[in-house]
């Protein structure tokens, strides 16, 4: 049933990747037949956002309860996160290349996005600082929530703040030529992808719920040799008696 279920989502993504080829180029772009790069990008945008929030939301979830399973989760959801961050990242300067002519524009939705990809190398940073499950879950989740609204300001408010100029909405509005088939394509590959990055974040958890299993498995093991080593009672070697003549 497992595999029949990855063979349906890897036949759902070769058809959307299909129809995105079949979608007529947008008009008013420098090259409309690359304006498809969008299709990749946005999709990776909206999860990478989703990822993010869910890993908030499963960061408070560890600090009230059942810290082991929700931290994996919280974990996971960032580590999707920072993927779809990046893809979107490298995307989006691959796009700015082709369509603005400068892989870098310095326009606010570019720089606030990698300001939140930025945030989210914070969280991995953080984790690895800590040794003991205990504190480096703690640590990391009080990170996830309070990094929280920061992400919500440069995701959400300012990119659209009114004295900002970007790019962005020339490549999305009616001025870019922008039909609506492209938002109908976006919603499927967007579907589609996020029925994938929820298969490898699922893995993901069994993973980490595997590693720290196997590690409280080592620590167990270690604990009954050194256990049973203190208890083993060394033998006692006799001195020889005296061989020497008329001893």
């Amino acid at each position: 049933m497992r595999n029949l279920a990855n063979v349906l989502l890897l036949a759902a993504m070769a058809g959307a990747t299909v129809v995105s080829y079949l979608v007529p180029p947008a008009k008013g772009f420098q090259e409309p037949d690359l304006a498809r790069i969008i299709f990749f990008h946005l999709p990776c945008a909206f999860a990478a956002t989703a990822f993010l929030f869910y890993g908030a939301f499963a960061a408070i979830r560890s600090l009230s309860g059942d810290r082991l399973l929700w931290d994996a989760r919280a974990e996971a959801a960032h580590a999707m996160a920072a993927a779809m961050a990046i893809a979107t990242m490298l995307s989006g300067i691959l796009f700015s290349r082709v369509q603005w002519g400068a892989w870098w524009q310095n326009d606010p939705r570019q720089t606030s996005f990698l300001l939140v990809l930025l945030i989210l190398g914070a969280y991995f940073a953080i984790r690895s600082a800590f040794q003991d499950p205990e504190r480096r879950a703690r640590n990391s989740a009080a990170y996830a929530v309070g990094s929280l609204l920061p992400n919500l300001f440069l995701i959400f408010v300012f990119p659209r703040l009114p004295q900002v100029s970007t790019f962005h909405p020339m490549v999305i509005g009616k001025q870019g030529g922008f039909d609506p088939i492209y938002w109908r394509t976006i919603l499927l590959v967007f579907a589609c992808l996020m029925a994938t990055a929820v298969w490898a974040y699922r893995q993901r958890v069994r993973a980490i719920l595997l590693e720290e299993r196997l590690e409280q498995l080592d620590a167990e093991l270690d604990s009954r040799q050194r256990h049973a080593a203190d208890r083993v009672v060394r033998a006692v070697r006799l001195p020889e008696p005296d061989e020497s003549p008329g001893g």
